[in-house]
């Protein structure tokens, strides 16, 4: 993957040229210190992945990243945390956290190959729905996945991760259709990332699920439908 780094601080570039200096299958292409200079970046040079500082004079990486018609994989880096969920609105691979740590880059870098991966797989948005389960695009093929399997499914981009027992499946698909084509009776949504299967919920609060023993959260602006939902399933 061809790697583009725009910050307008020489340290912050330092600290991610360093940690990609780990990962001999990311090439980095180039460093910019603004907006502009990585428009005509990516003009002139292939760019697969966009690590892209927020806070910068003049053009900011959120502004910059609308203005794009066919962005890279981005992955913002900021010292912000209240720009992370506008950050994931544009469907950004991953948020950083300056400092950012080794252990943090990694995981960013994985999930970008995948993601990477998946892009080149060239999958089509394709399901199919019947009663009590569904058919989901995956490595060429069409999979079954029964309703009642279906544990969790988590928003990756354009695509979506949906969790069965012992195993995860991926298809490009929005968050959006996704909640739309599940039955409303057996999933709720809770996060702009996450939809939960109602039989699997192990324990919950007003912040958080607990799901296949681990923690999603509950977003502002799902809380009150989810606590509805379990109230009158007298579960409250």
């Amino acid at each position: 993957m061809k790697c583009l780094i725009v910050d307008d601080e020489p340290l912050a570039i330092d600290v991610i040229k360093s940690h990609l200096s780990n990962y001999p299958e990311m090439e980095l292409v180039g460093t910019c210190s603004n907006a502009i200079q990585a428009a005509e970046m990516i003009k002139s040079k292939q760019v697969d992945l966009l690590f892209l500082d927020i806070q910068m004079p003049e053009v900011t990486g959120i502004e910059f990243m609308r203005s794009l018609q066919n962005p890279p994989l981005v992955i913002f880096t900021t010292a912000y945390a209240e720009y992370a969920v506008e950050g994931f609105e544009l469907d950004a691979i991953d948020y950083l956290l300056k400092p950012i740590s080794s252990d943090r880059f990694d995981k960013a870098i994985q999930k970008s190959k995948e993601y990477f991966r998946l892009k080149s797989g060239n999958e089509i948005d394709n399901t199919e729905l019947e009663d009590e389960y569904i058919f989901v695009k995956a490595n060429q093929k069409l999979i079954k996945i029964s309703y009642d399997e279906i544990k969790y499914v988590e928003a990756f981009a354009d695509y979506v991760k949906i969790f069965i027992p012992e195993k995860r499946i991926v298809t490009l698909q929005t968050m959006k259709k996704m909640e739309q084509k599940l039955p409303a009776e057996k999933f709720c949504r809770i996060h702009r990332s996450f939809i939960v299967g109602l039989k699997h919920i192990e324990s919950y609060n007003t912040s958080e699920v607990g799901v296949d023993g681990k923690r999603l959260p509950i977003g502002k602006n799902f809380k009150e439908k989810f606590m509805g939902l379990m109230k009158s399933n007298n579960i409250l």
